[in-house]
């Protein structure tokens, strides 16, 4: 039987290539959406070419404690266990702080930092049951220097850092272990949009001087995910670039 994998955030352009990483290594993929984008996750699964076999779409809210746990509640009897939890999804709301209002602040703690217990608690006990599990998440360079206009993501994708390292001691008697990746500018869709000039001078910031491409965080993932991960937790694995070297 396939391994199973819930990934959030699965559409996105970091999203997807985890996705099909993951759907070349064997992996059934559940791809968690915000259950006000059903046309938009319906879409990307037809464009993709995906079978149900391959990919199942989830309706999830990640903010709703109590929600999540009702719907993982419900996919685990469905689906029986869930070998990798990759908690990707994650939004930004930049101001500077003295004009970031409560909705920006609170808006991006929820999103990207609290959906952590409401996504990962529920299915915890499960996989350290089972043992040889696998939880990875997705934070930011960003978490681990500051950025500016910035206080809310980073706070968030700090404290990402620290909630993989205290779960990574539960964990690991379990045979669960619980790795954080940290990627600095990466080409998405998103990223892309930036102006030329302004893209630019981030890539001049850069060592490698270039942008990473989505498949390499995936590949990433892939390998955290994978039997030759086993003896690695409570690690922070940076693809950057080299922008935090210094």
């Amino acid at each position: 039987m396939n391994k199973k994998v819930l990934v959030t955030g699965a559409k996105g352009g970091i999203g997807s290539s985890i996705t099909n990483v993951l759907l070349d290594a064997g992996y059934r993929v559940i791809a968690a959406y915000s259950p006000g984008n059903k046309e938009y996750a319906i879409e990307w699964f037809e464009k993709n070419n995906y079978s149900e076999n391959q990919v199942r779409l989830l309706p999830l809210d990640i903010t709703n404690t109590q929600s999540c746990r009702e719907s993982l509640e419900s996919l685990l009897q469905d689906e029986g266990h869930i070998d990798v939890l990759v908690n990707n999804a994650g939004i930004t709301r930049d101001s500077t702080f003295t004009r970031m209002s409560v909705e920006q602040w609170h808006e991006v703690i929820n999103t990207n930092l609290n959906s952590l217990f409401n996504v990962t608690q529920p299915l915890f006990s499960s996989m350290c049951e089972r043992g040889n599990a696998r939880i990875i998440n997705i934070s930011s360079v960003n978490g681990l220097k500051g950025q500016f206009g910035q206080t809310n993501y980073s706070a968030a994708k700090a404290g990402m850092i620290g909630f993989t390292k205290a779960l990574a001691a539960e964990g690991a008697r379990f045979g669960v272990t619980v790795n954080v990746i940290a990627p600095g500018y990466t080409g998405t869709p998103m990223v892309e949009e930036i102006q030329p000039a302004a893209l630019e001078r981030i890539k001049a910031q850069i060592p490698l001087r270039r942008l990473a491409t989505p498949d390499e965080v995936a590949g990433a993932v892939a390998y955290l995910a994978s039997d030759a991960a086993t003896y690695i937790t409570g690690e922070t694995l940076s693809i950057n670039g080299g922008l935090y070297m210094q």
